[in-house]
């Protein structure tokens, strides 16, 4: 099943899964640490308000500077654009809107990726699959594919599994943007 299908399948919990993940994996780009979005987690597992810990969160990451680029930009606007009120319509336009900037900020990132290459092939791979896509989004595709089956398949329970994935793509992303400093 496509990303697109199970996003429009998904119920509010496994889009707000897939949202924050999204968010969670690209935090290292804003110099936020590992623990930063940690609260929102425990919060959409026990169901509860988030919207105190989600201000927390944005207040803790430093300002835009004007040397900001694009893929810390969309990383900003992620979380920026969380809901406070996690309603059906807020949470499916989120997740929504964080797996393309996602794979947007992924795209940016790879060195595998041509310059040339157009941005509107993300819609074509949350559409169809990792084939096409380079390295590092192919693997973004696929985590955003199985957070999304988790939640869909155990509930409540996939969530640990789902933050597991998260981590794995953060260090992942952390590793890039460390290798394109050195090279810089």
């Amino acid at each position: 099943m496509s990303l697109v299908e199970l996003i429009a399948q998904a119920d509010e919990r496994g889009l707000a899964a897939s949202g924050l993940a999204c968010s969670d994996r690209c935090v290292p780009l804003l110099g936020g640490d590992d623990e930063l979005l940690r609260p929102l987690w425990s919060h959409l597992a026990d169901g509860s308000d988030w919207s105190v810990s989600l201000e927390k969160a944005r207040g803790t990451l430093t300002a835009a500077g004007p040397d900001e680029d694009e893929a810390a930009r969309l990383a900003r606007r992620m979380l920026e654009a969380a809901p406070a009120e996690r309603t059906p319509e807020a949470i499916r336009a989120w997740a929504d809107a964080c797996s393309v900037a996602s794979l947007l900020i992924h795209r940016l990132l790879d060195p595998a990726v041509d310059e040339n290459t157009p941005a509107d092939d993300v819609d074509a791979e949350r559409a169809g699959g990792p084939e096409s896509a380079s390295p590092l989004v192919a693997a973004e595709l696929r985590r955003q594919i199985l957070v999304l089956e988790l939640l869909a398949e155990h509930g409540n329970q996939g969530l640990r599994r789902a933050l597991d994935v998260s981590v794995e793509g953060r260090r992942v992303l952390r590793a890039v943007v460390s290798r394109r400093e050195r090279l810089a």
